[in-house]
């Protein structure tokens, strides 16, 4: 492991997880590649269910994690390998919960009623939409999503608690929109000679998932 992300998913960590495996810190977990091969679901389960689950074991073959689920247990991870590094992605708050809102959200409300086809994805099979509910939706939003005020807190708290609990040394707060360079320097790695990847913007999400375009 070469990277831990404990930034919250629509942070643009689709973006991370491609700029990450750029400059040589992937393969990258994000939820996409479990929603691809559900194969490790049964460690994020029993990591949702509160058991002790093996990191190495859990995280073998990738070499950097963002999003959720991994997210959820950057701690845990953290612990497992003490020397690797924090990211941390942030975004403004109101941008965010929009994005979620209007994306994962709305994604996990369409599976819900069979409605998630169609589009280049797969949606998520019912296992790992269980895990998902579990973990995200009831567990870290605590059934309360759709009030913004308590959504955006439980956001603004995490990301406040992360800066608290990780060293300076050892944490990059970053704002993907800040580009290559505090990721870059952060990690010791030049700066690539192309721009940052901007991929899984709320548009892009809703069609590769089958989902109508929201209304302009």
């Amino acid at each position: 492991m070469k990277l831990i992300g404990a930034g919250f998913g629509r942070t643009g960590t689709m973006s991370q997880k491609a700029a990450l495996e750029q400059i040589g810190f992937g393969p990258a977990f994000h939820m996409i590649d479990l929603v691809r091969d559900p194969a490790p679901l049964a460690y994020w389960q029993a990591a949702a269910a509160g058991e002790k689950v093996d990191w190495k074991a859990a995280m073998e073959g990738w070499e950097s994690t963002v999003d959720w689920p991994g997210c959820t247990f950057w701690e845990e991870m953290a612990e497992t390998w003490p020397d690797v590094p924090i990211l941390l992605s942030v975004r403004d708050p109101e941008a965010w919960y929009r994005s979620c809102l209007n994306s994962i959200h709305a994604a996990k409300e369409a599976a819900l009623r069979g409605e998630l086809q169609g589009g280049d994805e797969e949606g998520p099979s019912p296992e790992t939409l269980g895990m998902i509910n579990g973990l995200i939706w009831n567990g870290t939003f605590k059934g309360q999503f759709l009030e913004k005020s308590f959504a955006i807190d439980v956001f603004n708290k995490h990301n406040e608690y992360v800066k608290a609990k990780v060293p300076s040394e050892r944490l990059l707060v970053w704002d993907i929109k800040e580009g290559w360079g505090p990721l870059c320097s952060f990690l010791g790695v030049p700066v690539p000679d192309t721009p940052m990847p901007h991929l899984n913007d709320t548009d892009s999400f809703r069609n590769m998932f089958g989902m109508p375009a929201l209304a302009a």
